[in-house]
């Protein structure tokens, strides 16, 4: 696993990531922003206890593990895109936590992943973070799973932030919650549990 000094990681504090996005992204994922060590490694939900890819293993949304701690190679990369999958973030500046964000800059993170999804055409779209989503869209009452609107043609849904600071979930419920919006994109059989 890679190390970094907190001056090293300090450094990277408004560094961006650029989306992982392939010519056919069913199942688009929606991260808040960057961490540093993401920002680092250049690697999306790459700190070492963020539990985003072990919940996708256990979700069989991909099938074999991937230790995004260390940063994505490239056939990484190739594999994920090939899965139908894609990242991106609400907001693109990396921060140490996501509440350093202002409900400005979320609202316009909203604002470009409308712009986005209308551009990629993804199947469905799932924001990780319900807090992050209510503001961005300005929904207050929003609740995790399906929302009643989607963007454009794409199926929208919120689903639990995997950041090992939200205690309230387990790989495992991660790996649940993940499962429902990738069997709406066609990325796992319809009937798989």
């Amino acid at each position: 696993m890679a190390r970094f000094t907190r001056a090293e990681l300090e450094s990277f504090r408004d560094a961006e990531v650029p989306d992982l996005l392939g010519p056919d992204v069913r199942l688009l994922f929606v991260g808040i922003n960057p961490g540093l060590w993401t920002a680092a490694t250049q690697t999306h939900f790459a700190h070492p206890v963020n539990r985003f890819y072990p919940a996708l293993l256990a979700a069989g949304i991909i099938d074999h593990p991937i230790d995004a701690a260390t940063g994505m190679d490239d056939d990484d990369r190739a594999y994920f895109r090939s899965r139908g999958l894609g990242i991106t973030n609400l907001v693109r500046r990396a921060t140490i936590r996501a509440d350093e964000l202002t409900a400005d800059e979320l609202r316009a993170g909203g604002e470009r992943l409308v712009e986005l999804v209308t551009r990629i055409e993804p199947t469905v779209v799932a924001v990780a973070g319900i807090t992050a989503y209510r503001q961005a869209f300005d929904d207050r009452l929003a609740v995790a799973g399906r929302q009643p609107a989607g963007i454009g043609s794409a199926q929208l849904w919120v689903v639990p932030n995997p950041s090992g600071l939200n205690a309230h979930h387990t790989v495992d419920t991660l790996a649940q919650a993940y499962a429902e919006p990738a069997r709406a994109a066609g990325v796992l059989p319809a009937d798989q549990d």
